[in-house]
């Protein structure tokens, strides 16, 4: 069932645009140093072009304001050593029709790796080949063509809260991890405490599930926070953070037409999470997605731009 989540439909596709291209605005004298900061910073540490998805037709696209998927990655590299994609979502703009559309895959999802031929979780697919290898097995599982990926280091929104100055969320179960006791309702985070807030799994009674959503939450909270921030200071540190944390094959004028063109995408938001059954393979844990929840799924995308 598609549910409609106010609080959360600016979400992944403010941190790329907002956080880095809204700051800079009202700075006055300042403006114009944060603004080439964060173009040099996207375009020289950000932009990193991948052979999966072709950037000449993807420009083509965003010139006709045409239908985009965005391939929206949280990259965990505490769990190996390449990282293993922690949050995987398919973001669909619409700009003829001002809808935007997020599915969220579940990482423990199995699936043919492409490249490699063999089944696994695919969120392994960073861990054997980058962002390249997960565009391309989501593509090849959900039948879809990509256009963008953003890609962001989840222990990066560690310095990004404490860079804020902290942030503020809605916790909506109670518990503690032995470290720090958490709450319902309104809860202040620094950096460190955040991190044990998105990374709890074991005492959720949603599981992965509940995970994700406390993941937005968080980044919520720091789109939320960063929008109110008036130190230059602190602005070319939020750039300075997320130019160390995240990868894109967006460039710096990709992300000023889709602040333009695609803005209004915002007003009519639908979210949906691919469901499936857990089932145990050879004493690894899986999340099995039916051929015909798949092709639910491709629909929805599909149907997206029509």
């Amino acid at each position: 069932m598609r549910t409609k989540r106010k609080g959360s439909r600016k979400l992944w596709l403010k941190i790329p645009l907002i956080v880095i291209l809204l700051l800079v605005l009202g700075i006055g004298i300042y403006a114009f140093t944060v603004y080439n900061n964060a173009k040099k910073t996207v375009n020289d540490k950000m932009h990193d072009p991948v052979e999966s998805i072709d950037l000449d037709l993807t420009k083509k696209k965003v010139k006709g304001t045409e239908p985009l998927n965005i391939l929206l990655m949280g990259i965990d590299t505490e769990e190996s050593d390449q990282g293993r994609s922690d949050a995987l979502m398919v973001l669909s703009l619409d700009p003829e029709q001002d809808a935007m559309q997020l599915i969220s895959i579940p990482r423990d999802t199995r699936t043919t790796i492409a490249g490699k031929g063999i089944e696994d979780k695919i969120n392994h697919s960073y861990a054997f080949g980058g962002a390249d290898m997960t565009v391309k097995t989501v593509e090849d599982f959900l039948g879809v063509e990509m256009d963008y990926y953003v890609s962001m280091n989840m222990s990066g929104m560690k310095e990004l809260v404490d860079q804020l100055g902290g942030i503020t969320v809605n916790n909506e179960i109670a518990w503690d991890d032995g470290k720090y006791n958490f709450t319902e309702g309104l809860t202040d985070l620094d950096g460190d405490k955040s991190m044990h807030f998105v990374r709890m799994r074991k005492q959720d009674p949603d599981g992965d599930f509940g995970r994700t959503k406390r993941q937005r939450k968080v980044i919520q909270g720091i789109v939320d926070k960063g929008a109110s921030v008036a130190s230059v200071n602190k602005i070319n540190g939020v750039i300075d953070i997320l130019g160390n944390n995240m990868s894109t094959n967006l460039d710096f004028d990709d992300m000023k037409i889709l602040l333009s063109g695609y803005k209004d995408t915002r007003k009519n938001f639908v979210d949906y999470q691919m469901e499936g059954n857990g089932t145990k393979i050879d004493g690894v844990y899986y999340l099995i997605v039916t051929d015909e929840e798949v092709q639910k799924v491709h629909g929805m995308i599909e149907e997206i731009g029509i």
